[in-house]
């Protein structure tokens, strides 16, 4: 047999499998319609978004992948087929801290699939009143950078908004240089957040020393600049380069590869347990001596991995803080729901912000 008998026996296997493949991605969508139509008829209200089912299902497709894709590869495909199918039970609205093209419409984007819609909103508590009014069943927010810390902003609306953590994602942040331009030459300035301009300083530094560089409110806007003229380019990531229609010249050019960000997912539920899942709370205590060690001391008592404490001010009072602490399982788990109730009888203010389950992808 030759190479192109060969090569075209493999074609038309290909071709049976995609034939196959569509198939089953159709009969996964049917029985999903089936899933509503009982909801529906139980509830006229029924959530449809499951996260610990849908952390559960990524979990497995993972773990029982064998190649030669990668494990997180073909839980991506599987995030848009469930995306995909869940739009046909109920079309989500998720807002996020935009504008278009911002790294957290990316992490909306992650969690959810593509096949939701999403919002733009202009701040982080605008996003929480968006949800809270019921326009959007789900915002998504940044919490923490691996290099930058935590944004206050996030902690600080936990305070006072009756929403509900229900997901995490982590997100590496890749930033690329935009532009329409054809080569590294005729880029005169550069555009970013200035952030984002801090975190490439070395690889500006190297390939468009004589550049300006121009701080700009977000990667978004900077993008949106660097399509509307000559000369220039954006450092931004890849869905501002999808809205905006700018080429890449340059990827992932930060100085620092590691760098993530966390986000967070609210709603005005949090999540069932999933097995591998976190507990967000707050609490604030009296100032004296000894006061943080004695309110956490149920966590080591009980065993309970803290993840992540954060002090800000309660702004209830002068050098009056409120910690946001993290830890590892479920709110409903016997050992967690034991030190919770201790605490919250130590604590002079005490809110469980939500258990949800561990970002998967």
């Amino acid at each position: 047999m030759s190479d192109n008998d060969k090569l075209e026996a493999i074609r038309e296997r290909i071709d049976s499998l995609d034939q196959q493949i569509q198939q089953l991605i159709n009969a996964r969508a049917a029985a999903a319609q089936e899933v509503a139509d009982i909801k529906l008829a139980a509830d006229p209200d029924a959530q449809f978004y499951r996260p610990e089912r849908e952390a559960e299902v990524l979990r497995r497709v993972k773990a029982r992948n064998t190649g030669p894709l990668d494990g997180e590869e073909v839980a991506r495909l599987f995030r848009e087929i469930m995306s995909a199918c869940l739009a046909l039970e109920q079309p989500l609205k998720i807002a996020f801290l935009g504008p278009e093209g911002t790294f957290t419409q990316a992490a909306a984007l992650k969690h959810f699939g593509h096949s939701v819609k999403t919002t733009s909103l202009g701040s982080i508590p605008d996003v929480f009143r968006e949800v809270e009014s019921g326009i959007c069943q789900y915002g998504v927010v940044p919490v923490e950078n691996s290099t930058e810390g935590v944004i206050s902003h996030t902690l600080d609306t936990f305070l006072s908004s009756p929403l509900m953590i229900c997901g995490e994602v982590s997100l590496r942040i890749n930033h690329n240089l935009l532009s329409h331009e054809a080569g590294l030459d005729a880029i005169k300035a550069v555009y970013s957040h200035q952030q984002s301009l801090a975190q490439c300083r070395s690889w500006l530094d190297h390939h468009l020393p004589r550049a300006e560089r121009v701080a700009v409110g977000s990667n978004a806007e900077a993008a949106k600049m660097a399509s509307d003229a000559s000369g220039c380019a954006a450092v931004a990531g890849e869905t501002a380069a999808e809205v905006y229609a700018l080429p890449v010249l340059a990827s992932n050019i930060e100085d620092e590869p590691g760098n993530t960000t966390r986000f967070l997912v609210i709603g005005n539920k949090d999540a069932a347990a999933s097995g591998e899942d976190k507990t967000s709370l707050l609490f604030s205590i009296r100032n004296v001596a000894g006061g943080l060690h004695t309110i956490l001391s149920p966590f080591a008592e009980h065993g309970i991995s803290m993840t992540r404490i954060e002090s800000r001010p309660s702004r209830r009072g002068r050098w009056d803080y409120v910690f946001f602490v993290d830890i590892n399982g479920h709110r409903n788990d016997q050992s967690i729901a034991e030190a919770l109730a201790e605490l919250e009888k130590k604590a002079s203010l005490f809110k469980v912000l939500g258990s949800y389950p561990r970002a998967v992808l």
